[in-house]
């Protein structure tokens, strides 16, 4: 017997289904569940603390096929799948094999949506970026990643993908410890940096299942982009820190590449109701 069918929960109850419940995917089923909805998240060892959250968790690892169980029907299924760098798997076996397991076992009917990254745009200096312009990924993930949204075409071709920029919240500020301990910040300040707070990422997601069109994409970033110089000004500021120091030269290769993302096409369709329309609003809600 499954724990959703000892759980005693009706059929007739709207279920949800998280495949990837971290940082962005568990705040999406706190959502889901105060709209009552009964959710399902797939987790590969944390079972206690999803039942303590009123999860329904499913033991699966998503980079294992013979560890993806057969996955449950869900009015709704996130594919919210991050990278867990203390799991020793690649980008590869993550986005792209692991793609591949959930869709074997994940029945077809629901509505599908699936978490991206902007990281499949290239450069585009002070252009503007949107869904017109053709994916051209500058680093390894943003390869993989536009396999998996054409895998996901191919086998879901009414799937939702939401493309995210750097998505921030409490406890999850970029380079912050790096900040407070004066490191070097090995980046271009000159080079755009797109965000999105995590709690208007959950709108954008509910957007998203409320209005978005099957088979489209959406840019999920608060339009409002800012060189990485000022952010990082900004927050050793808010942080009282010492002003960051900066060396370009061997900057990682994601950080080379600036572009600035519009959100219009989110803005208009999926009418996302932004608490934090820039990267300063945001800042001062996750320190005071």
């Amino acid at each position: 017997m499954t724990e959703l069918a000892a759980s005693g929960k009706s059929d007739s109850i709207e279920k949800r289904l998280v495949i990837g419940c971290g940082y962005l995917g568990q705040r999406v089923a706190s959502a889901w569940q105060q709209q009552g909805c009964t959710v399902l998240a797939t987790t590969r060892r944390r079972l206690a603390e999803l039942r303590q959250l009123g999860l329904i968790p499913i033991l699966a690892d998503v980079t294992r096929s013979e560890l993806v169980p057969a996955l449950p029907s869900a009015q709704t299924v996130l594919i919210a799948v991050g990278i867990d760098r203390s799991s020793g798997a690649t980008a590869r076996d993550i986005y792209l094999a692991g793609l591949e397991n959930i869709l074997r076992r994940l029945p077809p009917d629901n509505r599908l949506i699936y978490v991206s990254s902007t990281g499949v745009y290239g450069p585009a200096g002070d252009g503007e970026v949107d869904e017109t312009v053709p994916p051209s990924p500058q680093e390894e993930t943003g390869t993989v990643l536009v396999e998996a949204e054409r895998l996901l075409q191919s086998e879901r071709p009414d799937a939702i993908v939401l493309r995210f920029a750097g998505i921030y919240g409490p406890g999850r500020l970029l380079r912050e410890k790096a900040v407070l301990s004066s490191e070097p910040l090995a980046t271009n300040p000159d080079a755009w940096l797109n965000l999105i707070h995590v709690e208007d990422g959950v709108s954008a997601i509910l957007a998203a299942e409320a209005r978005g069109r099957v088979g489209e994409n959406y840019n999920i970033t608060d339009g409002h982009p800012v060189r990485r110089g000022d952010f990082y000004r900004r927050l050793a500021e808010l942080l009282h820190a010492p002003p960051p120091r900066f060396v370009p030269t061997g900057a990682l290769e994601r950080e080379r590449v600036s572009r600035r993302i519009s959100n219009r096409k989110m803005r208009q369709e999926l009418q996302v109701p932004l608490r934090y329309p820039d990267y300063e609003a945001g800042l001062l809600a996750c320190l005071y």
